[in-house]
């Protein structure tokens, strides 16, 4: 064993196995561009069977779904009233539209009933009012201030329509607000991980679903966009156009930069990711720090008469019994 062990430790031998290992590395070296295959065909051809399960699951999604439709035709007597009258000339068109789409109504249809309260609202108003101002109330006012009264309410009646709208529109967006930033980290991730900007806008939509359905419904739809556009900036401007954010309108410029001039997007991406978390917690602590306000008329009109009753209770309570 020890003899075994100095042949192996002797100079010569350890040189003639170095040199047996360096022989063999370079042989190899040199030999593997001729022994291993080449796999992009194998990658290019793995891609194309992808492709098609995708497009064969979409051809049997939009056959079990053929039956559903996504745009409602308006009813046809709001439709008559609407043509009728050309409600469409007197009320602002681009503006209602654009209310429209950004609430969440997309279509004729809500256009079209959009049109019709408007025009339905005041005079249902002013009769309502009219009803219940001289037959219900028996106000001790002159008719002429009752009469103004219920113009004042077919007045209110002719904005309650877009106010509704608006209130919607907030609403909706501030479940995009609060989805927003962890929709674009994912949209991060996807395009980090070479996705490409399509593909990235349809696994979003499918994961923020759960948190935020305007959300998603607005990825699906600029998914759509994306594919079927002639001009993809044109999808990134709708996407704005339809939530009105100033986040979104930030992602959507530098997307459509990124289309034009081929700049990177994953630093930008990720700035903008990290600028929509802070506007989220500034927001949540602007509403945090509203609170004591809101509650202090609370605390005075319901808490502090009874912490006084039952502070002060059992002292009158003894009070009355000496007496």
């Amino acid at each position: 064993m020890t003899s075994l062990l100095e042949q192996f430790l002797d100079l010569q031998v350890l040189t003639m196995i170095f040199a047996a290992v360096a022989a063999g590395a370079t042989v190899l070296t040199l030999a593997m561009p001729f022994v291993s295959t080449d796999s992009l065909d194998k990658r290019m051809k793995a891609v194309a069977l992808e492709r098609e399960k995708i497009r064969q699951r979409e051809r049997e999604r939009l056959a079990q779904g053929s039956k559903v439709t996504l745009r409602q035709s308006p009813r046809l007597y709001m439709k008559r009233a609407v043509d009728n009258f050309n409600l469409s000339k007197w009320v602002g068109q681009e503006e209602a539209r654009k209310m429209l789409v950004q609430a969440g109504y997309r279509g004729q249809a809500p256009y079209v009933t959009y049109l019709f309260f408007r025009m339905a609202m005041p005079a249902v108003m002013l009769v309502v009012s009219l009803f219940y101002i001289f037959l219900v109330l028996h106000l001790g006012y002159p008719p002429l201030v009752k009469i103004g009264m219920s113009i004042g309410a077919a007045y209110f009646g002719m904005y309650s329509p877009n106010l509704f709208l608006k209130n919607k529109i907030a609403r909706r967006q501030s479940s995009l607000k609060r989805a927003f930033p962890d929709a674009l980290d994912l949209l991060l991730i996807c395009i980090e991980s070479g996705m490409s900007v399509e593909s990235a806008f349809r696994k979003v939509s499918e994961e923020i679903g759960s948190q935020s359905v305007a959300l998603s419904e607005e990825f699906t739809l600029t998914t759509a966009e994306l594919s079927y556009l002639p001009d993809r900036r044109q999808a990134y401007e709708n996407l704005a156009q339809r939530t009105g954010l100033e986040g979104v309108k930030a992602v959507c410029l530098a997307l459509q930069q990124s289309e034009r001039y081929g700049t990177p997007l994953g630093q930008t991406m990720r700035v903008l990711a990290q600028e929509n978390r802070d506007m989220r917690m500034a927001e949540a602590e602007k509403k945090a720090a509203g609170l004591p306000p809101k509650l202090t008329v609370p605390m005075i009109v319901f808490f502090l008469p009874v912490l006084f009753v039952v502070i002060l209770g059992p002292a009158a309570i003894r009070v009355l019994a000496l007496q």
